[in-house]
C-alpha cells in the first residue's frame, strides 16, 4: 500500500460561463465528491481557491478548486503543498483528457502536461510527481480548433458517458485516498475496458 493521498484538486476555469464545458470536468468530479459528503465550499484566500475538508476511506482529504484561470492552476497547488507542507505525491489531480474517450478515466502518477495548460503550470511549481486522474473527453473532428472544442459544451451523449466515467471513480477512489492505488488503477481501467466492449 502506497501514501495515503492528503489533497484533491480539480482543474478547471472559474465563472458560471465555463461551468459546463469540457475543460471544466475536473470541477465536475470535485463538485459530485462534496455533495455526495454534503460539505459546503469556502473560499481560501490562502490558496486561490475554493476548498472543503471530506473523509474518504477513514482519510481527511483537502478537496481544492483553483479560483484562478487554468493556465494558472500551479499557484493554488503549490500554496497548498507549501502552506500544508505536502509532498507532490500525495496530491492527485484530476482534469479533462483530449487523448482519451468520453466516459473513460485514468489513473496515473507523473509523465508530463501533454499540453494541457493547466498541468503545465502546475508541472512548473511542484514538480510531475503528483498523481492524476484522467478524465476523457474526446478529440475534435480533423481540422476543428481544440480551443473552442475544450470551452465547449459536450453533447448529451458525451455528458452522460463523462457522467459515468466519474461516476466509476467515485467508487474506487476511498482505494486512492487510502493509498491502495494499484488496485483502484485495476478495478478502473477493467471498468473501462468492459464498457468500450459494451459489458
Amino acid at each position: 500500500m502506497g501514501e495515503p493521498l492528503a489533497a484533491l484538486v480539480g482543474l478547471g476555469n472559474p465563472g458560471p460561463e465555463y461551468d459546463d464545458t469540457r475543460h471544466n470536468a475536473g470541477f465536475w468530479f470535485l463538485d459530485r465528491i462534496a455533495q455526495q459528503a454534503a460539505v459546503p465550499w469556502r473560499h481560501e484566500a490562502k490558496l486561490s481557491a475554493s476548498a472543503c475538508r471530506v473523509r474518504l476511506g477513514g482519510v481527511d482529504l483537502w478537496l481544492i478548486k483553483p479560483a484562478t484561470f487554468m493556465n494558472e492552476s500551479g499557484t493554488s497547488v503549490g500554496a497548498l503543498c507549501r502552506y500544508y507542507r505536502l509532498a507532490p505525491s500525495e496530491v492527485l489531480v484530476a482534469h479533462d483528457d483530449l487523448d482519451l474517450s468520453p466516459g473513460v478515466v485514468r489513473l496515473k502518477k507523473g509523465g508530463g502536461a501533454g499540453g494541457h495548460n493547466g498541468l503545465t503550470d502546475i508541472i512548473a511549481h511542484v514538480g510531475a510527481d503528483f498523481w492524476r486522474l484522467r478524465i476523457g473527453i474526446g478529440r475534435p473532428a480533423p481540422r476543428r480548433d481544440l480551443i473552442p472544442y475544450v470551452l465547449g459544451r459536450p453533447s448529451r451523449a458525451e455528458t452522460e458517458a463523462i457522467e459515468a466515467g466519474l461516476g466509476r471513480a467515485l467508487d474506487v477512489l476511498p482505494l486512492i485516498a487510502q493509498g491502495e492505488r494499484e488496485r483502484a488503477m485495476n478495478l478502473l481501467h477493467t471498468a473501462d475496458g468492459e464498457k468500450a466492449h459494451g459489458a
